[in-house]
């Protein structure tokens, strides 16, 4: 049996427990490439490890590829097809691996933005304009994850109501986002594009390529990298170190507490609001996004000395 087949059966097995195994998909079909269409006995740990351990690759990237894997060489040794695992030993941490999510600037995501026609100009492009543009907009506006906007379907857009439903998210939850009004606007306009281009119904996927194809998780990471080259924003340390599209999601939470402290709201009240909008469990999957910026940090200190100022002459 061959490699493909072997990860393709391992697969069909992870999905038939309930799991999607998307993203462990694409981690498998990389391995294959990279090691080629090798019978799945000559694999070596040194093929693994040079897979696992590839340049740019932070730890938690590099653990995932590895439980992937191990998961993969279980199973062939399990249905007999191994006698054991070429698994090697497990990646250690690097002491400079810790990823801090980087906040665009307001200014930033302007530049960014602004790029995204030079970004997708021409047909060897596999998006458009339009389709980055609003792709970036509803990660920033309505806090999604990539995985969450990219399997939206049409069916899931209520902009009557203006109002999106987030399903099998996280720890397969769903839940309801609202728009802002201007966000809304731009998602009716670009649905009513999509629908007038393309053959659609409720289940179509509201992000397409080019072709009506689905976009896919690598089709857009190389466009936001693209991006970002265009609109000069990096940072020191490296390629594992750059800014990510997920940190827009982290942007907009701090650039909404930042505006709560701003106009002295109530966060006690506020705060688990906003964790439920970004479908976390609780205030401690919150607590993270929240990176300490110096606009953030300047507020929050800005609060305290008001309160113990108050409190000096109660």
């Amino acid at each position: 049996m061959s490699l493909e087949d072997i990860i393709a059966n391992h697969i069909t097995h992870q999905r038939s427990l309930g799991k999607r195994y998307l993203g462990e998909a694409n981690i498998l079909a990389a391995f294959r490439r990279s090691v080629g269409d090798v019978p799945i006995r000559d694999i070596r740990p040194e093929m693994i490890s040079r897979f696992v351990d590839r340049d740019g690759t932070g730890h938690e990237t590099r653990s995932k590829k590895y439980r992937v894997l191990a998961g993969l060489f279980f199973f062939a040794v399990t249905r007999r097809l191994l006698r054991t695992s070429p698994m090697p030993r497990r990646p250690r941490k690097r002491a400079d691996s810790s990823y801090v999510p980087y906040i665009y600037s307001e200014a930033e995501l302007k530049r960014l933005l602004a790029a995204v026609p030079a970004a997708t100009e021409g047909p060897r492009y596999a998006i458009d304009a339009d389709t980055l543009r609003t792709f970036l907009l509803l990660l920033y506006g309505a806090g999604l994850r990539c995985g969450e906007a990219l399997r939206l379907k049409l069916g899931d857009v209520d902009v009557a109501q203006s109002l999106i439903h987030i399903r099998g998210a996280k720890f397969f939850k769903t839940r309801i986002v609202p728009l802002s009004a201007s966000l809304n606007g731009v998602i009716r306009v670009f649905v009513a594009r999509r629908a007038k281009h393309y053959s659609v119904d409720g289940e179509s996927t509201v992000f397409s390529k080019r072709d009506g194809t689905p976009v896919s998780d690598s089709t857009i990471s190389r466009a936001f990298r693209r991006l970002c080259m265009i609109a000069g924003i990096r940072r020191d340390g490296g390629a594992r170190n750059q800014p990510r599209m997920h940190d827009l999601r982290h942007s907009a939470a701090v650039h909404r507490v930042t505006a709560w402290y701003r106009c002295d709201a109530d966060l006690n009240d506020l705060l688990p609001k906003l964790a439920t909008y970004l479908g976390h469990k609780d205030l401690s999957g919150t607590q993270r996004y929240l990176t300490m910026t110096q606009e953030l940090l300047a507020e929050a200190s800005g609060r305290f000395e008001a309160f113990a100022g108050r409190s000096r002459h109660d």
